[in-house]
């Protein structure tokens, strides 16, 4: 199942999947999984029908839907690297459904030549009929009048007519019908195809929340900057400025979270580099380890969407292991790669121009959560992360962007992605109701990498006002905001714009996130009255 419904996602056109972040939102994913469970239901039940006239077109109907899911699985994206293991579920489902629908039939007195067997009385009486009359017909119609004499013979003695409808279904049920070894059989192949799942499961080396949480991250040589006092807006109902990793968007393309083993995870860097190295977990745990305040943002985020936050991130600087490497000359990008074998491709300069660019191992304190990437991921301040977050990464290879092409570019995405400057209004929510007389509205503004000078609020028509920033944090860190007007009765629209360090005023031309980041200005209409 998960193997077929990941590849719905890569084969699903891109303004699909754009329609389905946009309006699913983080319910994308079990609304799939749904959707194939219903499929395969609906499939199934057309089987049994079509099995009760056409036992063979049943049975392969069976074959065919477990030989889609090893197709699937032997040719898609996939969290296991063994073949074998790839495609083991659909193996196991093959084998048991394949059954389940023989022994079905079987059990139903169907043969795989089309017809239902007759019991063996029933020949038994047709060929005696036969011989003693030697007519087909008139044997029918002996045993037809020896059946209503027994009939009236019955009624006369005062049987009961309950009693002899009970009769009937163990009249109709076919020779040799077992029904306990029937329920016993249909047991075993459940346990069969459960057990499988679970094998499916254990095989790539999978590990626990518990696991997880007792690994200890050494302190960082370079810790994060202390953050002034008024980094964040007093004002109920705004983002916080940390964002907790259970808060923390999710946007990525896969229906099973990864639980990689820390202890068989490794991180090859190759390609166009004088040394190839190969890293293991405990590697990074003892290189000198940063942490640093990175806001993040999705590329697929609307225009005041929710797919941005903050956290505080630990681990290993991407340029150091880049000159450790030694990258040649005509590298101009990094192609790197997820354990299930999706590809991003990002900008060398963007990992070696002195931003704080990271094999992250940890986020807000702990290890990084299983959702975000666990064991290691890639965190870099200023682009998108379609170009640039590669989570549960494992292959990091230095190469030109002539030379490849990653999962999203293939798909109509830019190919460098830079984010805009961008705001949000948290307060009040569209359509709130407020008091007249003062009011405040608040909310957050980012330019990762650039930073944050000015924030302004317009209402209605009115002029731009300048809004009170909070604390700067640092240029790759959101910034939040608050605004003080008087509100009158009536429906007021509430604007707000950015403006960066570069003096780039955020544009109030409207994009959708295709193919490089949505543009736009947020604005929220509150209700005085």
């Amino acid at each position: 199942m998960v193997g077929v419904g990941t590849q719905m996602i890569d084969l699903a056109p891109g303004p699909l999947k754009d329609w389905a972040v946009k309006n699913l939102g983080t319910a994308d994913k079990p609304i799939l999984v749904g959707g194939v469970l219903v499929a395969v239901a609906v499939f199934a039940m057309a089987a049994g029908v079509i099995g009760l006239k056409r036992p063979r077109v049943a049975l392969g109907m069976t074959v065919l839907l477990g030989l889609l899911a090893i197709l699937a699985a032997a040719t898609g994206r996939s969290l296991a690297t063994n073949g074998v293991v790839r495609v083991l579920p659909g193996v196991i489902t093959l084998l048991v459904a394949t059954a389940g629908m023989y022994l079905v039939l079987r059990s139903r007195g169907y043969s795989l030549r089309g017809s239902r067997k007759q019991p063996p009385e029933a020949d038994a009486t047709a060929t005696s009929s036969l011989t003693t009359t030697g007519s087909p017909t008139s044997g029918a119609s002996a045993t037809a009048g020896q059946a209503a004499g027994a009939e009236i013979a019955g009624t006369e003695a005062g049987t009961e007519t309950a009693g002899a409808h009970a009769a009937i279904p163990e009249a109709e049920a076919p020779s040799g019908f077992d029904r306990r070894k029937f329920l016993v059989t249909t047991f075993a192949l459940g346990a069969v195809g459960a057990g499988g799942a679970v094998v499916s499961r254990v095989l790539p080396g999978g590990v626990d929340e518990a696991t997880r949480r007792a690994i200890r991250i050494p302190a960082a040589a370079s810790r994060a900057k202390v953050l002034p006092a008024g980094v964040a807006a007093n004002v109920a109902g705004v983002s916080p400025f940390v964002t907790p990793n259970k808060s923390f968007y999710r946007v990525d393309t896969l229906l099973t979270v990864p639980k990689v083993d820390p202890r068989n995870w490794e991180l090859r860097v190759h390609g166009m580099v004088d040394r190839e190295l190969r890293l293991n977990f405990a590697d990074l745990l003892n290189r000198r380890l940063v942490e640093r305040d990175i806001t993040l943002t999705c590329v697929s985020n609307e225009v005041g969407g929710p797919y941005v936050g903050n956290a505080r991130w630990i681990g290993v600087p991407i340029a150091e292991i880049l000159r450790e490497a030694g990258v040649q000359a005509g590298a101009d990008a990094v192609k790197s790669t997820s354990v299930d074998g999706l590809t991003i491709g990002t900008p060398l300069q963007a990992l070696t121009d002195g931003r704080d660019a990271l094999f992250a191992l940890g986020m807000n304190g702990e290890p990084l959560p299983f959702d975000h990437g666990f064991p290691v991921r890639m965190v870099v301040p200023g682009l998108y992360g379609y170009v640039s977050a590669t989570k549960w990464i494992v292959d990091f290879e230095v190469t030109r962007f002539d030379d490849f092409s990653a999962y999203w570019t293939d798909r109509g995405w830019a190919v460098e992605a830079p984010i805009k400057t961008a705001s949000r209004i948290d307060v009040p929510k569209g359509f709130a109701r407020v008091k007249p007389g003062p009011a405040v509205a608040a909310g957050v503004a980012w330019a990762q990498h650039r930073g944050i000078a000015k924030v302004e609020v317009q209402v209605d028509d009115g002029p731009w006002q300048e809004a009170q920033l909070a604390d700067e944090a640092g240029i790759d860190i959101w910034r939040q905001w608050t605004f003080r007007w008087n509100a009158t009765s009536g429906n007021h629209t509430l604007t707000v714009r950015a403006t960066d360090k570069t003096g780039q005023v955020q544009t109030a031309d409207r994009a959708a996130p295709r193919p490089n980041g949505s543009s736009g200005l947020h604005n929220t209409v509150v209700m005085v009255e």
